[in-house]
């Protein structure tokens, strides 16, 4: 079971949008959460690498180095 807090003004929304359609509040979020949370993902773990880089946890390479290594270069 999850409790979600929204503003008043989407809650109005979610509620006029679930009579509108016959559907449930629960199912529109639930939508909602299935299509956005992979992108959320991605954007949490992409910061957290971008943060491992800047503290110098993660070492990075350039990418001219990496064709060289790989024997792709121009």
């Amino acid at each position: 079971m999850l409790a979600v807090r929204l503003p008043p003004q989407i809650e109005k929304r979610l509620a006029a949008l679930a009579r509108a359609t016959g559907r449930t509040k629960t199912f529109y979020v639930r939508e909602a959460i299935l299509e956005h949370i992979e992108e959320l993902e991605d954007v949490f773990l992409a910061e957290k690498r971008m943060e491992d880089i800047r503290s110098g946890k993660v070492k990075t390479i350039l990418l001219a180095d990496l064709e060289r290594d790989l024997g792709v270069e121009d």
